[in-house]
């Protein structure tokens, strides 16, 4: 991973597929968070899928072809921020394994060092501040597997969650097992990943939290889909998009 002992006047940000879909408002928090600090974000409006889906059932081929196509858009030697442990990794460990003798390993071996986890961004890099506007609330934090496993944010997301005076953050019960998500085997080993969303929830009751807060939207998916079908009603946000709101109530 490059260093950056000066804070960046530039990033690209990679907005991940199931963001775009299904948490928009998240990955615009992210990158209002980054224009606060006073970066000019770039956005590539022609990003796609990193290639994980393939890359992860074997499809290497597929996945090249995909994945070739970001190689080209995240060019300029700048960080790239991505909202999402998920992605991230992929793009950080197995782009240049992926790309090893390819007309593209130099280019993809750049992108992947230049690649950072949003939090870790914010907090290794931007050293970033917070003034928590909001009223009292207690939360708890889910981690995401790719984030601590591969991409080893560490305590990233909890440090900016503790700068936040008037968060309660609870901590999680067993918070390192994974949700059951995994993608596609969240599908092809269905009551597995049943079985495990099931234990997540009830830890997450225990909480008695009323927001559970994650850095990756397929953990969110999972986790608060099986929150509805169990008859809890809990809220459940994006790391980004909480902070977001938390900084700015009230302003315009």
């Amino acid at each position: 991973m490059k260093k950056y002992p000066n804070k960046p006047k530039s990033v690209y940000y990679y907005g991940t597929c199931l963001m775009d879909l299904l948490y928009p408002d998240a990955g615009l928090a992210g990158i209002k968070i980054l224009q606060r600090e006073g970066l000019e974000v770039i956005f590539p409006p022609s990003q796609t899928c990193c290639g994980q889906p393939a890359f992860n059932s074997g499809f290497r081929m597929e996945s090249i072809k995909v994945a070739s196509h970001q190689v080209g858009l995240f060019s300029k030697d700048i960080p790239i921020i991505i909202p999402s442990g998920s992605c991230g990794a992929m793009i950080r460990n197995n782009f240049p394994e992926l790309f090893k003798n390819d007309i593209l390993e130099k280019e993809a071996k750049s992108m992947a060092d230049r690649t950072f986890e949003l939090t870790e961004f914010l907090v290794n890099v931007l050293k970033i501040k917070l003034e928590d506007l909001g009223e009292p609330v207690k939360v708890t934090w889910q981690s995401s597997c790719h984030a601590k496993r591969e991409m080893e944010i560490g305590d990233s997301p909890k440090q900016l969650l503790r700068q936040l005076r008037n968060v309660e953050l609870v901590d999680l019960e067993r918070e390192d097992e994974c949700c059951g998500f995994g993608g596609s085997f969240s599908i092809k080993e269905k009551h597995i990943s049943a079985a495990m969303v099931k234990d997540k929830v009830d830890y997450i009751s225990k909480t008695e939290a009323s927001i559970l807060l994650g850095g990756d939207c397929g953990c969110l998916l999972n986790i608060s889909g099986a929150i509805k079908h169990s008859g809890k009603i809990m809220n459940h946000l994006h790391i980004a998009e909480f902070i977001w709101q938390r900084i700015n109530i009230g302003r315009n």
